[in-house]
């Protein structure tokens, strides 16, 4: 299999007659999908998704694809095809729109109208192309063929795009529910159709690759869930994506079978169900749903709060419940219920959340403990059967962590395509479709791009280090006065710190220290500040080191009088 290598050098001008595809987020993480495929000095984007922080980005609140391999071809783009509506496949796609406004989005009902929602918060105007199953449109010189998928949410597609070069699959993200809550299936009959035609590229959902055997169909969720409301004494809180529709549908059922009213909590969530019920995607019993203020206004065992936080966001409802930060509580004979999986990299913030609920005296039921939510994503036994389906000459694996693509690969391999023809690609590395083989031709820049408040961009991995040092190790900060002309001090030094466990006698011995360093710098002719100033980030660095056994960040000012 070909792997990618960090020393790749920047890809050589696509050939006549070839496409190419640029994966700039989604493969080596879960989060920030985004692909560029270009084929005759044309290009088309197949999602544009987010990735969420972890806690090594302390105040990061987004991280969006980078969008630097677009400078100046932003006019070369066709539409971006949207293959269903989570986060990270449309979550950046207002920060792509700010650059050029008027590219087309094409995508099913459901996922335009979600993104609709998040573009008038933006305050851009979107350029809609509805799409559905069975669909085939043109742009430019791409000609697109839509495909049912069954995944977590509604309306989920997968896309076949063929070019002079040949067709490829990609599949978004999906898996093979047999007896989906929808009715709407994987279409494998469409699968094999094209997979007659040729498939020439088969870029396949990898996240659950290394699960063996098949994920389980979401009915089996309802009679737990059904179970959990009947034993329930208090109050009940479900957490679950903002976006799982049928998750919802689920506690909506449960909640009319068992005489309990049901409130939306969370902005998100409010948003985006109240788009579904508009739709038709969520059917809502006469009488279920009530406002979150009415609450307090009911009995206990009469209420079921539907809220997001399933992952531990630290602003998201269930997280500011635990820390009872919010205007809902829970306490002794509550239940909460986790309806989501836990995405790798979140498990400490989740773990800190049902910790702080079971504090407060509520039982939490999640994944660990009850079968109360399904993956959304095909396992390893899905994923042979698309493969013996489809039979592609070439396949790429996408979605997922290093070891998912490299799992997802090594099942294509099993299934009789040529280890030659798996392309193992991570983020920014150019995957080049050429007479009917699919090659690495190089690498792109490809960093993350971070979203902190208002700012977008400006963010680097430096200053990133610096959060970390001030959140792991405090700070100290070193004041003098030198006179201008010979360097020598007139006044101080100061020494300050802050998340330090010293005493301000322990900080005080490394005074005379910097005094004397000082003095011998002005002594040897050195009168610029900022060296000064590096003399004494030197000498306290090295004080803290040995003293402390810390390495906090040294802010020296030297100031000439």
């Amino acid at each position: 299999m070909s792997h990618a290598h960090p020393e790749l050098a920047l890809p050589k001008p696509l050939e006549p007659g070839a496409l190419r595809i640029v994966p700039l987020g989604g493969l080596g993480e879960v989060g920030r999908n985004m692909a560029v495929f270009e084929y005759d000095g044309r290009l088309l984007i197949v999602d544009c998704g987010v990735l969420f922080p972890e806690d090594h980005q302390p105040g990061v609140d987004l991280i969006l694809p980078d969008f630097s391999y677009l400078d100046g071809r932003l006019d070369d783009i066709e539409a971006i095809v949207l293959t269903h509506g989570h986060e990270d496949h449309i979550g950046a796609v207002p920060y792509l729109l700010r650059l050029r406004g008027d590219i087309p989005l094409v995508g099913s009902r459901l996922t335009l109208a979600f993104l609709d929602a998040k573009l008038r918060e933006h305050r851009l105007t979107p350029h809609p192309v509805q799409v559905s199953e069975g669909a085939s449109i043109e742009l430019g010189p791409f000609a697109l063929e839509f495909v049912a998928v069954n995944h977590s949410i509604p309306d989920a597609l997968a896309v076949a795009v063929t070019t002079g070069a040949g067709t490829v699959l990609h599949t978004g993200d999906f898996k093979m529910d047999q007896l989906p809550l929808d009715g709407r299936i994987t279409d494998l009959r469409e699968f094999a159709r094209l997979g007659e035609r040729g498939v020439d590229l088969f870029m396949v959902d990898s996240t659950n690759a290394e699960v063996p055997g098949f994920t389980t169909s979401e009915r089996e969720i309802g009679p737990v869930l059904d179970q959990v409301f009947g034993n329930a004494t208090g109050r009940l809180v479900v957490a679950s994506f903002s976006s799982h529709v049928h998750r919802v549908q689920q506690v909506l059922d449960a909640a009319w079978a068992h005489r309990r009213r049901v409130a939306l909590v969370g902005r998100s969530m409010v948003r985006n169900m109240t788009i579904a019920a508009e739709l038709g995607y969520l059917t809502v019993p006469d009488g279920v749903l009530i406002d979150v203020k009415k609450v307090d206004s009911l009995p206990p065992d009469e209420v079921v709060l539907m809220c997001t936080g399933s992952q531990g966001e630290p602003m998201a409802a269930l997280s500011r419940i635990a820390n009872r930060d919010h205007r809902v509580s829970v306490g002794p004979g509550d239940t909460v219920v986790l309806a989501s999986s836990l995405i790798p990299g979140n498990e400490n913030a989740v773990f800190r959340v049902i910790n702080g609920l079971m504090r407060l005296g509520a039982q939490v039921i999640h994944q660990g403990n009850a079968r109360v939510h399904v993956s959304g994503h095909a396992s390893a036994g899905e994923l042979l059967y698309a493969y013996n389906i489809v039979r592609p000459r070439n396949v790429m694996p996408v979605h997922g962590e290093v070891r998912h693509l490299v799992a997802n690969g090594a099942l294509a391999v099993k299934t009789g395509v040529d280890p030659d023809r798996v392309v193992l690609a991570e983020d920014g590395v150019v995957v080049d479709l050429v007479d009917g083989r699919a090659r690495i031709a190089g690498a792109v820049p490809c960093g993350y791009v971070y979203v902190d408040g208002s700012s977008v961009g400006e963010i680097t991995d430096a200053e990133l280090k610096d959060r970390r040092i001030l959140a792991e190790e405090g700070f100290i900060s070193v004041f003098a006065v030198v006179d201008s002309s010979s360097g020598a001090v007139v006044a101080g030094p100061q020494v300050h710190a802050r998340g330090l466990a010293e005493s301000d006698a322990v900080l005080a011995e490394i005074i005379p220290e910097v005094t004397r360093a000082l003095a011998e710098a002005a002594a040897g002719g050195v009168a610029d500040t900022h060296q000064l100033q590096q003399v004494m980030r030197r000498v306290v660095g090295r004080w803290a080191s040995n003293r402390l056994r810390r390495r906090p960040m040294i802010i020296p000012v030297v100031v000439e009088s």
